[in-house]
């Protein structure tokens, strides 16, 4: 395995409200595959592997970044606001995607779920792009974080 990889990773949840059980579950999915395989590479970096806390302070988006040791390695703040309209979109769609599960016929629960994929694709993109010069990751490491930056997102 590559040093340039998140080891473990925190969520600070402190003023998170309540979930859904969908949402629980996409968070543990998103979790588990990310520590599975990723590639995350602060710039600058020697290697890690990391131990990443990510939060939502300020309307930023933190990644404090600490060696697995123990030892700190940095912190790299993003702006929410160029996120925010793809995370309002992806939310609605998730909410239109849960609810047709229940009862709608498979032809519109493959559309909504090619939506949200869709949405989720170019979420993740945005973040990609945005880390772009502080972190390096790939598409698939993007796609797990943006998955847990929207469920940090579900603020009271």
């Amino acid at each position: 395995m590559s040093d340039h990889r998140i080891a473990s990773i925190e969520l600070d949840e402190r003023s998170v409200v309540r979930r859904t059980r969908e949402i629980e579950q996409e968070r543990e999915i998103a979790i588990y595959d990310l520590l599975e395989a990723n590639m995350f590479k602060p710039v600058d970096s020697e290697g890690g592997p990391y131990r990443l806390v990510l939060s939502v302070e300020d309307s930023r988006l933190v990644f404090d970044i600490h060696l697995e040791g123990g030892g700190e390695h940095g912190r790299v703040q993003l702006s929410l606001t160029p996120l925010r309209k793809v995370i309002k979109d992806y939310f609605l769609i998730c909410e239109s995607y849960f609810k047709a599960i229940r009862n709608a016929p498979p032809s519109q629960i493959e559309t909504l779920d090619m939506s949200r994929r869709g949405v989720h694709n170019e979420g993740s993109e945005l973040l990609k792009e945005r880390l772009a010069g502080k972190i390096e990751v790939d598409f698939d490491t993007a796609r797990r974080l943006f998955t847990l930056l929207c469920v940090l997102h579900l603020k009271g």
